[in-house]
């Protein structure tokens, strides 16, 4: 960077603080997410100080490279660091936010900004041409995204979300036919299918990748009631099997699909006169005005412009994008069929909302 650059100041302008202080978020992001790839949070979280040394060795990196990564933790008052002895520590305060010995590893979602930016060329052709940026083109996504849900459904499935379906529970322990569509890893319906063995489960998803990876770990666990197909659900208002499922689930699947009303139709063609539709999808308003306060809008917007919304257009789609909002979600799912729709918030989760929808 230049010395033109370096020369900015932040003043008591607040929009050009804001925009200084993002940039070393940026940054902050972009080092955490190696620190999360790498393992060096994990190597560093509850442990005594350490040389940069000693942290390659343990864990098999490039000295260099580590040294080079901690000077940024310290600089972004993450890492903690004593001159004198040149060591290094992670406070047990800041390991419990970005590693597994914490609620939540918030260091997962730092994955998402060099995950997206490295189709920035492509995005950036869309908008002078058209189109969108294929499935393709995220190697990592479905990885990145089972990391995701592994926070905010996995965790609270069994006591948050479920329940949220008044006797659900029962109907899967008595035995049940259940859909999740546009599964991705299929890690919800790989927890449920152990939890409830009386019921029957079954998993769509337009990845390959995804789908082997849920079949691989379906065979190793031994679950004999779990399948899944690898299924463009573009046409599946018209290919779902009429009555079907007792329960079908959509988890973060809706606002990226090429054909979101047609998918909403076949759900609603697939469920039984008593079956039940639970949908997570993300928190926001249909309105820009109206998502100013959302605590995660801009992340949001930049996740769909540089995913949710371009695969779908890719697709010859709708191009929904991930901000479709509350107000568009209700009217979409009343337009498929559905006549009685709940909607659900849960403490432990300020980027979706749940939706119970039944015919």
């Amino acid at each position: 960077m230049c010395d033109t650059t370096l020369a900015i100041q932040p003043t008591t302008d607040d929009f050009e603080a804001r925009l200084v202080q993002a940039l070393n978020h940026g940054g902050l992001l972009l080092l955490t997410s190696l620190g999360y790839r790498t393992g060096l949070l994990e190597a560093m979280a509850g442990q005594p100080p350490i040389t940069s040394q000693a942290l390659a060795e343990r864990t098999g990196h490039q000295e260099r490279y580590v040294r080079e990564w901690l000077g940024g933790m310290v600089a972004a008052e993450v890492v903690e660091t004593d001159p004198a002895t040149a060591s290094y520590w992670l406070p047990d305060e800041r390991a419990a936010l970005l590693t597994d010995r914490g609620e939540a590893n918030l260091a997962v979602y730092a994955q998402f900004m060099p995950l997206l930016g490295s189709v920035e060329d492509d995005v950036l052709r869309c908008f002078r041409e058209g189109g969108g940026v294929p499935y393709s083109r995220y190697p990592r996504f479905q990885e990145v995204m089972a990391s995701d849900s592994g926070q905010t459904v996995l965790p609270a499935l069994f006591d948050g979300i479920l329940p949220l379906a008044p006797g659900l529970i029962e109907r899967l322990e008595s035995g049940i036919r259940v859909l999740d569509c546009a599964c991705g890893r299929g890690r919800a319906l790989l927890a449920m299918a152990e939890r409830f063995p009386a019921s029957r489960f079954t998993g769509y998803d337009l990845s390959e990748e995804a789908i082997g990876w849920a079949r691989a770990q379906a065979e190793r666990a031994g679950l004999a009631n779990l399948n899944f197909e690898v299924r463009d659900l573009s046409d599946f208002d018209t290919t779902a099997m009429p009555g079907a499922f007792e329960l079908v689930t959509t988890f973060d699947g809706i606002h990226d699909q090429g054909q979101p009303r047609r998918l909403l139709k076949g759900i609603r063609r697939s469920l039984t006169s008593d079956g039940t539709y639970l949908v997570q999808d993300i928190h926001a308003s249909s309105h820009h005005h109206l998502d100013r306060e959302h605590p995660l809008g801009a992340m949001l917007y930049a996740v769909s412009i540089s995913h949710c919304m371009t695969v779908s257009l890719a697709q010859g789609g709708e191009g929904l994008g991930t901000m479709w909002g509350r107000e568009r979600a209700l009217a979409y799912l009343e337009e498929a069929g559905f006549r009685d729709i709940q909607v659900h918030q849960l403490e432990h989760d300020i980027q979706n909302d749940y939706f119970v929808c039944r015919p």
